[in-house]
């Protein structure tokens, strides 16, 4: 499947998830990714897949949800497939719903990423360090992406692009939440100059145990720092769309494939099925495993087991 959802986002209202990208593709793999580590590290651009296959499953869905964005987001890095602009375009030309971009912003220096991007509604890249130290600590990129060709996309970007760009920082602590690396990272969007700024923290379990959210003090200093910002801490709440999948087995696996699932709301889609027992038995079976993360029970998929 190319779509999940909608899923419910403390940004985007519901959001239809389009993925064009086979799962864990990415030119990062950050520490705090809530897929866990990139498998599949890439810098070229491909078409993955059969783009009029993608356009016709985000048709079928559109007429049976309500959502509020068409959110390109994948199981990686969105960008990285070429036949991205296609997919936006063909939204624009069909629907009246405003389409966003989640991405990393790592190949904005490309001129064709650039291009594709531009009839989208909403572009949400993400900036987490103000340095060339920091940004391979924090998102271990591609070898072929350096911190200044990363930052250079994005200013060039926000030259060319008259549509709203929230920028998006990723607070780790003990990494990039000390006054020095903020006021970096001040510096850097300051260059970008975003409409919007989020500071969000890692809700969700990582890909490395070891990654935990700063103190609420510290996201507070962080937003004196830089200035500006709407913190972004709190979980989620709203339910998950569910009406294309045959039973709760198969609801539960797929979206915590891309959406890790907070184990009330795994039982709430099983409760939704009307079915009893499915999620104990997935845990029992190991096809889920249970972790704990910022005093919050998650459920993922054996294949997303963090290493220490």
């Amino acid at each position: 499947m190319y779509t999940f959802g909608p899923v419910p986002s403390r940004r985007l209202g519901q959001s239809l998830g389009v993925s064009p990208i086979p799962p864990k593709t990415c030119t990062y793999s950050c520490v705090y990714c809530q897929l866990g580590r990139t498998n599949r590290l890439r810098f070229r651009r491909e078409s993955f897949f059969p783009k009029e296959d993608i356009f016709k499953e985000i048709t079928d869905r559109i007429t049976n949800c309500k959502v509020d964005y068409i959110t390109m987001v994948g199981d990686g890095e969105p960008t990285l497939s070429a036949d991205l602009g296609w997919i936006i375009k063909k939204c624009k030309e069909n629907f009246s719903i405003p389409v966003a971009v989640i991405t990393n912003g790592s190949l904005f220096f490309k001129p064709d990423v650039r291009e594709d991007l531009l009839e989208a509604d909403v572009v949400l890249p993400s900036l987490d360090a103000g340095s060339e130290m920091l940004f391979k600590s924090i998102n271990r990129p591609h070898g072929s992406i350096n911190y200044s060709k990363m930052l250079h996309g994005l200013e060039t970007f926000r030259r060319v692009y008259s549509g709203q760009l929230w920028l998006e920082v990723m607070l780790v602590k003990g990494l990039n939440d000390s006054e020095e690396a903020l006021a970096e990272i001040g510096e850097a969007i300051k260059r970008i100059t975003p409409d919007r700024l989020y500071i969000v923290t890692p809700v969700r379990p990582p890909a490395e145990s070891w990654v935990k959210p700063p103190s609420p003090e510290d996201i507070i200093r962080a937003q004196k720092i830089l200035g500006q910002g709407e913190a972004v801490k709190d979980r989620e709440e709203g339910r998950f769309g569910i009406l294309e999948y045959r039973d709760a087995y198969q609801a539960i696996i797929e979206t915590s494939s891309r959406h890790p699932l907070r184990v009330e709301q795994a039982l709430e889609i099983e409760k939704a099925f009307g079915e009893q027992g499915v999620v104990d038995t997935m845990v029992d079976d190991e096809c889920l495993v249970k972790v704990r993360h910022d005093n919050c029970e998650y459920l993922l998929p054996k294949s997303f087991i963090r290493h220490e």
